[in-house]
């Protein structure tokens, strides 16, 4: 008898049989590989089809933050994405996201991110994230002096079929301005 798959080696093996599937779907190719979740927390077993794709799409949405792959954001996000707490300025829809990237990246250009916890239930998916890198680009009319950044940010998706509708964001954007020397104290 066949010993049972641990819940990281279950995940591999779903994901590695739903990334064909699902990079077929879009229009460019998906970078690998995608990053991994410190934790993972879920309301029914990860096997199941429905907490693989809501999984996949998050662990896609979160790497595209952390290496800036246009291809992952537009696999993780459905064609009419919206933005349920678009900041001001931002468009809505998927170009919203790859222009903030783009805007991070320009002054953070060593950006990165990491999944610290993801949780999966019903047809959402909670992702606290954890961004670093150093400042050394421009931030609106400020030059970066080489800061360390190091702020949070807790999203939360209403995933459909295999890619994320709608997205509820929090980001600590004070200790982001703080760091970046925008507001106040720049420590």
């Amino acid at each position: 008898m066949p010993s049972p798959l641990s819940r990281p080696a279950a995940l591999a093996v779903l994901l590695a049989l739903a990334l064909p599937a699902a990079r077929a779907a879009t229009a460019e190719p998906v970078a690998e590989p995608l990053l991994q979740p410190a934790r993972i927390v879920t309301d029914t077993p990860i096997a199941t089809p429905a907490v693989a794709a809501r999984t996949l799409a998050a662990r896609r949405y979160a790497s595209f933050w952390n290496n800036g792959d246009p291809a992952l954001a537009r696999a993780a996000l459905a064609p009419d994405f919206i933005d349920r707490t678009l900041p001001a300025g931002r468009v809505q829809g998927v170009d919203g996201p790859l222009q903030a990237s783009k805007t991070m990246r320009q002054a953070i250009p060593d950006l990165r991110c990491q999944i610290e916890q993801l949780i999966v239930a019903g047809d959402r998916a909670i992702v606290h994230l954890r961004f670093g890198g150093h400042f050394t680009g421009r931030f609106g009319d400020t030059q970066g002096r080489g800061q360390t950044i190091d702020f949070v940010a807790t999203d939360i998706y209403r995933i459909g079929r295999d890619r994320i509708d709608e997205n509820w964001h929090i980001e600590d954007n004070l200790a982001l301005l703080k760091q970046l020397g925008v507001l106040g104290d720049s420590r």
